[in-house]
């Protein structure tokens, strides 16, 4: 979810205390010029010709946000409109029951979600939208914990497998759900976690090769730990490995399975408050590197030891968006409490690289913004600049390298609530509300709204981008959307 929704991992639930603590100020504190492109800028806003084209295959989605959590996909040709009451541009739809704010992921012919399904037909209570109450819902009755496999081309459900049935250990928030981590899959192997009910590791047919139990995976407010909201980090899977990042209130930890076996190859304690974020593998450097969000602990860790690599301190108290590399640069991003900063760290960054009070760089961080991140959604970096959506639908984008503003604008013209990540393909950036809008603007240093078409229903979990299809999951349905 790594939305929860950011996240993910994305959690999906919502405060808007760092987003009201905003209003009143311009919609983020930017010059009043700030929309307004470079001086330099020459494209008029068109779109690099190469902007789609990132260094590695994106035919897969393989995780939450696809390959290297970019949420870049090229080559998929989808229409600019769709309409899923005519039809109109819809491959298919499928219904998936229970609730669920897990993303959809892709492999060949094969796409994979999950869902937790209440016993006896029980619906499961959900309000989204802006508001400022945090309170969780218990349920305690028994829920179905569900991996489903649909066949790619006609949404036909290949098979479900019930990894676990009872009642939840951890409430939830009236936000998120019960199935809020995102699969993974490499192609032989499907991973569906669900935190306190376990990590449960399939083959492609949908064989249990093998299961674990965490235990008590308590992800909540760390102020208030009578106030629970629900797990949302979900698994990735890198050279035959699992990576399990678990930020919880109990103890937090990170660890690497044998993805054959679930056997622990290291385990590394962390200190730190829940997250919801997915951990991200980089691997273009001297020692690969898990990269993880963080409040008390945002930081890399050796692939290979579990040993830390670099490490800082200075976010918002409750993770989520979920960090990632383009340029050579980690960017991270979170927000709550008294700090909402973006970070953009050196990928060779070593030790404790902490910035000093007021500054804004040293020698690991070329540039950050102590005020200017985002809460939910996860950014991306597409071509050379940086696309931040905060969780009132205001798209910031910067300069990639330089941390120089290009423009600010909000989607629509009017605030609303965003708890999926953005996600692009072939020039277009696809933006989803709360409410089951998806804005679609233009992939350039000039603001351009193309498109915007409604699903007709709640939208939580961030899109996936593959063959041709972007895949949206709404309240009850998975939907194929492309062109027909």
């Amino acid at each position: 979810m790594p939305f929860l929704l950011g996240t993910g991992m994305l959690l999906f639930f919502i405060f808007c205390l760092a987003g009201a603590s905003e209003t009143g100020r311009g919609e983020t504190g930017f010059p009043p010029d700030a929309s307004a492109p470079l001086k330099n800028d020459t494209s008029q806003g068109a779109a690099d010709p190469d902007i789609d084209r990132p260094p590695f295959d994106t035919t897969n989605w393989p995780q939450f946000r696809g390959v290297q959590a970019r949420g870049i996909a090229v080559d998929l040709d989808l229409p600019l409109e769709w309409d899923v009451r005519t039809g109109a541009n819809i491959l298919w739809k499928t219904p998936i029951p229970g609730l669920g704010h897990s993303s959809p992921v892709v492999w060949d012919n094969k796409v994979f979600i999950t869902t937790a399904v209440g016993e006896g037909g029980k619906e499961a209570y959900l309000k989204v939208g802006l508001f400022g109450e945090s309170p969780d819902n218990p349920e305690n009755f028994v829920h179905h914990f569900r991996l489903y496999c649909l066949d790619r081309t006609t949404g036909k459900i290949i098979w479900e497998k019930t990894a676990h049935s009872g009642v939840p250990q951890i409430a939830r928030h009236i936000k998120s759900s019960h199935a809020n981590s995102s699969p993974a899959t490499d192609g032989k192997h499907v991973l569906a976690f669900f935190g306190s009910e376990g990590l449960y590791c399939y083959d492609m047919e949908g064989e249990l090769l093998w299961k674990k139990d965490f235990g008590l995976l308590d992800a909540g407010a760390f102020d208030y730990p009578e106030i629970r909201w629900g797990f949302g980090c979900s698994p990735v899977i890198h050279d035959g490995k699992a990576v399990i990042l678990a930020d919880v209130n109990n103890q937090s930890f990170l660890t690497v399975l044998d993805i054959k076996t679930g056997r622990e190859i290291w385990k590394t304690l962390r200190d730190e408050n829940p997250t919801w974020g997915t951990p991200t593998i980089y691997t273009a450097v001297e020692k690969s590197q898990i990269l993880v969000n963080g409040f008390k602990h945002i930081g890399a860790y050796d692939f290979d030891t579990g040993e830390e690599i670099w490490k800082m301190h200075g976010g918002g108290d409750i993770p989520v968006p979920t960090p990632f590399v383009a340029h050579d640069l980690v960017f991270i991003t979170n927000s709550h409490g008294r700090m909402r900063p973006i970070y953009a760290v050196r990928v060779d960054a070593k030790g404790d690289i902490t910035l000093e009070q007021g500054k804004n760089s040293n020698a690991s961080i070329p540039w950050s913004y102590p005020r200017m991140g985002t809460y939910q959604p996860t950014p991306m970096v597409y071509g050379d600049l940086l696309y931040i959506l905060d969780d009132r639908g205001i798209v910031r984008c910067y300069e990639a390298v330089t941390g120089k503003i290009v423009f600010q604008k909000t989607l629509g013209g009017e605030i609303s609530a965003y708890s999926a990540s953005v996600v692009a393909a072939d020039g277009r950036i696809y933006c989803t509300d709360e409410f089951g809008k998806i804005h679609i603007i233009k992939a350039s240093r000039t603001y351009e709204h193309l498109a915007v078409n409604d699903m007709g229903e709640t939208c939580m979990a961030t899109p996936a981008l593959s063959h041709k299809t972007l895949f949206v999951r709404t309240r009850s349905t998975l939907y194929a959307i492309g062109k027909k």
